[in-house]
């Protein structure tokens, strides 16, 4: 293994506070703080240290093999130095592990993307490899003198949860093997020769088709184009024909040009894996389609017209569009009423996202829920999650993208409620 300077310790900046937000929002970020929840003999404990973390009174996180430290502060402001130990993976662990992660490429893509895909845990667990940690693993140590997790430990787990969501390469620093590293022995492990292959019985396919002179070599795959290109002028001499609109039809052919960028980086995106089956279209949400960006007051007015919308509900439908496209069009114009299984992890989710002594009054209707004291509101979407709404002239208008949980929405929806109005 060759060594990187710096490749050993990794300091993050202290982070905001985290007022209303979930501290984990991805799944191996989740299992991070299960491991803390499950182990700490003190629940208490816990929940001050989340308190603390979400207060953002953690300092600066130093992240090296086998250990977290940070300065974490108390209400009263005494500073402590915290340390939470994980322990390494051994030379013959990791050994295994990039065996493994070479042989399913896939691993690799995901990582460089800033994700844990389960397979790779699992794979790894099959190997006699964990990965993320369990039950006991982390390892407390803290000046304060407490002999198992205290608030300043617990509170610098919570702040790694939030690091962790944003880049796995964290977890695998403090299981020994910084991020360069860990790639050149990769690529190492890639190019490596292997043993030449007994020659086969018959003829080589490569040369019979050489030899054949068929058909010429492919062209290399062009790259992705940074935007979409400009569809041809329509500035001719000839007056349009009856019944044409040319301002349509440029704007037509500008939205054409768009949602061929947006599928054909999509298909490039999953190249490897099967496409989405995306559902077509109704008339009134291709209208709102059409609508992004319409550079004319009267085409705006007939595809509002044609969606059976009057011009201010085109707007915010044509807003939710460019926030979450059909989906978040969905949740704007349609209420619906969440039973069963639905109902159950939408609650679930409601009472987990707020500490007891947090949590906002909410007002249910359907799978809309409203802040009782403020101009916010969040809507579940069919897709399992959550659009942040605020009260702007006497409507709901969609305040931003999409989150995983209902804190996060809400705190998107109440900020955007404070900001001035245009």
């Amino acid at each position: 293994m060759t060594g990187h300077d710096g490749d050993t310790e990794r300091t993050f900046a202290a982070l905001p506070p985290a007022h209303g937000q979930g501290f984990a929002q991805t799944w191996w970020g989740r299992a991070w703080l299960r491991a803390l929840e499950d182990a700490a003999l003190d629940s208490g404990q816990v929940k001050t240290g989340r308190r603390i973390a979400r207060a953002g009174a953690v300092g600066a996180v130093s992240v090296r093999p086998g250990r977290i430290t940070a300065v974490v502060q108390d209400v009263d402001r005494t500073a402590h130095r915290a340390d939470v130990l994980l322990a390494e993976l051994s030379a013959e662990q990791w050994d295994r592990l990039l065996g493994m992660a070479v042989e399913r490429a896939g691993h690799v893509a995901a990582l460089l993307d800033r994700e844990m895909p389960p397979h790779l845990v699992e794979d790894a667990a099959s190997e006699g490899i964990e990965l993320l940690p369990g039950l006991g693993d982390l390892e407390p140590e803290c000046d304060c003198g407490a002999w198992d997790h205290c608030g300043h430990t617990a509170a610098l787990c919570y702040q790694v949860a939030r690091l962790l969501d944003q880049d796995p390469f964290v977890l695998l620093l403090m299981r020994g093997r910084g991020e360069h590293t860990l790639l050149e022995d990769l690529q190492d492990r890639s190019s490596a020769p292997v043993e030449e292959a007994p020659e086969p019985e018959g003829v080589d396919a490569a040369e019979a088709y050489a030899a054949g002179d068929i058909l010429p070599p492919l062209a290399e795959t062009p790259e992705l184009p940074e935007k979409p290109g400009s569809p041809p002028s329509l500035d001719t001499a000839t007056p349009a024909g009856p019944g044409v609109d040319p301002v349509a039809v440029r704007h037509l052919a500008a939205r054409t040009a768009v949602e061929a960028h947006r599928l054909l980086a999509e298909a490039l995106r999953q190249s490897s894996e099967q496409p989405a089956v995306v559902a077509g279209l109704t008339v009134a949400q291709d209208a709102v389609r059409l609508a992004v960006d319409a550079p004319d007051p009267a085409l705006t007015e007939r595809l509002a017209n044609g969606s059976g919308r009057d011009p201010q509900s085109l707007a915010d439908a044509t807003r939710a569009w460019r926030l979450g496209g059909a989906e978040a069009l969905s949740v704007l114009e349609e209420q619906w009423a969440p039973s069963g299984d639905t109902l159950a992890r939408a609650r679930a989710a409601l009472d987990s996202a707020w500490d007891e002594d947090e949590r906002p009054s909410l007002r249910a209707e359907g799978n809309r829920w409203t802040a009782v004291d403020a101009p916010a509101q969040v809507r579940l979407g069919r897709d399992g999650r959550w659009w942040p709404y605020r009260q702007e002239r006497q409507r709901w208008v969609l305040a931003g993208p999409a989150a995983l949980d209902p804190a996060t929405a809400l705190s998107s929806a109440e900020l955007s409620s404070a900001e001035p109005q245009r």
